[in-house]
């Protein structure tokens, strides 16, 4: 994990308008080097589970999922994404996370997959930021078309 500086630290906080929970690191940015998603590590500093690994905190894309999302988006997704492909997601999410606790760890463990949910779509937020930082999800490539479709 790459601890991010004083000033990174502080922007992180500016967009997420509160001080961010626990350790992070910046994982995409945009192209003025302003964060976008956040990696959470897994466990909080007084040992609660985490279970939302990636964060994301770039105040446009969060209004406009915010939108997509009171338009009835999470239960739209859900009809339009396989949903065998989408527990395959929430697996892989959470061997990711998993793989980022230490086998020694003896505290609470965060659980289940994106978002901390098993099944289905609790926030596009979070199934986005796993999509830009990288991530095999269904969901989040769904927020990504229609997020596209929005700007043509």
């Amino acid at each position: 994990m790459v601890i991010p500086t004083q000033t990174e630290y502080e922007r992180v906080a500016e967009l997420l308008g509160r001080p961010p929970s626990g350790k992070f690191e910046i994982v995409v940015r945009d192209n003025s080097g302003d964060p976008v998603v956040i990696r959470n590590y897994p466990v909080l500093e007084n040992g609660q589970p985490m279970p939302t690994l990636y964060w994301l905190v770039s105040e446009e894309l969060r209004s406009r999922i915010g939108t997509l999302e009171s338009l009835g988006g999470v239960k739209k997704a859900e009809a339009e994404v396989d949903p065998d492909e989408l527990i395959q997601a929430h697996l892989r999410y959470a061997k990711e996370r998993d793989s980022a606790i230490p086998d020694s760890y003896q505290g609470h463990r965060p659980s289940a997959g994106v978002g901390g949910t098993r099944q289905g779509v609790k926030c596009l937020h979070a199934h986005y930021a796993w999509f830009l930082a990288g991530g095999d999800d269904p969901i989040g490539r769904w927020v990504h078309d229609q997020l596209k479709e929005k700007n043509e």
